[in-house]
């Protein structure tokens, strides 16, 4: 196999799980409210995975850098596959067992995801595709295998039942364990680490990012508009759907929106990323995503005034974890891109609960329109301000050690 067509190959099979978890994003609350009815368990649900996926994200790296990359995603990949098909059954295994099971899948989901992207970089610069066009172009894939993932769940469901549609998640995991296991070959750099403690291993990974500070400041800005944009879509948007529009379809209208923004701008961005200053633009995507959202909803009832500036932040947002996958790529070395992007991953994730408070809580302090421009210009601030301060350093390249040369 050629590197492109492997390349291609890894891509794939890590969008053809993504795929199936969409479905499962679906399905599984779903699974929940059949058998049980209740809301309150629905979120315990959600919880049980999204916490044991942060947390493995982090802290399962150093056994994989151990027991090599490339095994470690075959392997998790099956028993993803094999966690998915029993979590069908929970309807005969209990609630509790539905719980532990759902925990399983968020573990090994979270390190499975970290594992392939680590495999991205060796294989895109075997094929001789720019680091930049890669992660893009994934972003944009991945945005897309979303909007496609949740429409294909609640159809499945519909189609052929809420156990088959998790069965069918379980096939995708079982599908990319096949073809990675089969069809990819990374080079030897790409396999098992020398041995060290995990202690060790793991303060590695946090040691190299408290080094690198434009790293370390992108993944915080990122993680700041992570938790605007959670808090947007758990609370700000769908009460002011509620408010101006009373009509539930306009929600997903305006998620479909940004999603379609996203989509567009991750295919100019694409093509046209590599001439781009990177720091400028990554500066510039925080700035024109987020605040602007917030004022378009707090300062205008026009549905057609909301959706063009929701389009417009879904184009800019596109640039920005691109960029941030492309300096993780090329600023962290070799032996440390397991544990480090794992870490990142986990850094970049914090918002989203943070967020989904912090909407609740707003709205509940100041009202909505209040809360809105507040936190509009809480966005701004948390989101452009570090960069501006960092601005001398965004663009140096990660620290090397001295070399000396004789006199």
């Amino acid at each position: 196999m050629t590197p492109r067509r492997e390349l291609y190959t890894l891509v794939g099979a890590d969008l053809l799980s993504n795929l199936g978890t969409r479905i499962s994003v679906v399905a599984i609350p779903w699974l929940v409210l059949e058998t049980t009815g209740s809301p309150t368990r629905m979120g315990l649900v959600a919880a049980a995975e999204t916490l044991p996926y942060m947390l493995s994200s982090a802290l399962a790296t150093p056994w994989a850098d151990r027991f090599g990359v490339r095994r470690t995603a075959v392997t998790v990949d099956a028993a993803s596959a094999a966690a998915m098909a029993v979590v069908a059954l929970a309807p005969w295994l209990g609630f509790g067992a539905l719980l532990a099971l759902v925990a399983v899948a968020g573990g090994l989901r979270g390190i499975g995801d970290r594992v392939k992207h680590v495999l991205f970089k060796p294989a895109a610069e075997r094929a001789g595709v720019p680091l930049i066009r890669l992660t893009s172009a994934y972003d944009g894939l991945a945005r897309g295998m979303t909007l496609f993932g949740a429409v294909l769940g609640g159809l499945l469901i519909d189609w052929v039942g809420v156990t088959r549609a998790i069965w069918i998640d379980a096939a995708t995991f079982a599908v990319c364990a096949l073809l990675i296991g089969v069809l990819v070959r990374p080079p030897a750099s790409a396999e098992p680490a020398p041995r060290e403690s995990y202690l060790r291993a793991l303060r590695g990974g946090f040691g190299y990012l408290r080094t690198d500070r434009t790293l370390l400041t992108m993944l915080v800005v990122v993680s700041a508009s992570n938790m605007f944009a959670n808090a947007s879509v758990a609370v700000w948007i769908p009460l002011w759907v509620d408010r101006v529009l009373g009509d539930p379809a306009g929600f997903g209208l305006v998620l479909g929106v940004f999603s379609g923004g996203a989509l567009l701008g991750n295919l100019l961005f694409t093509l046209a990323g590599t001439r781009l200053p990177r720091r400028s633009t990554f500066a510039l995507g925080l700035a024109l995503s987020g605040a602007p959202r917030l004022l378009a909803l707090a300062l205008s009832d026009e549905l057609v005034v909301v959706l063009t500036v929701t389009f417009l932040s879904g184009v800019a947002i596109a640039a920005v974890n691109p960029l941030l996958g492309a300096a993780l790529y090329e600023r962290v070395p070799a032996p440390l891109q397991t544990r480090v992007l794992g870490i990142s991953g986990s850094v970049a994730f914090l918002g989203l609960p943070v967020g989904a408070l912090l909407g609740g809580w707003s709205v509940a302090a100041l009202g909505l329109a209040p809360a809105l421009l507040v936190m509009a210009v809480a966005c701004l601030v948390l989101t452009v301000g570090p960069l501006l301060l960092a601005r001398s350093r965004a663009d140096r390249p990660a620290p090397e050690p001295a070399v000396s040369t004789p006199a």
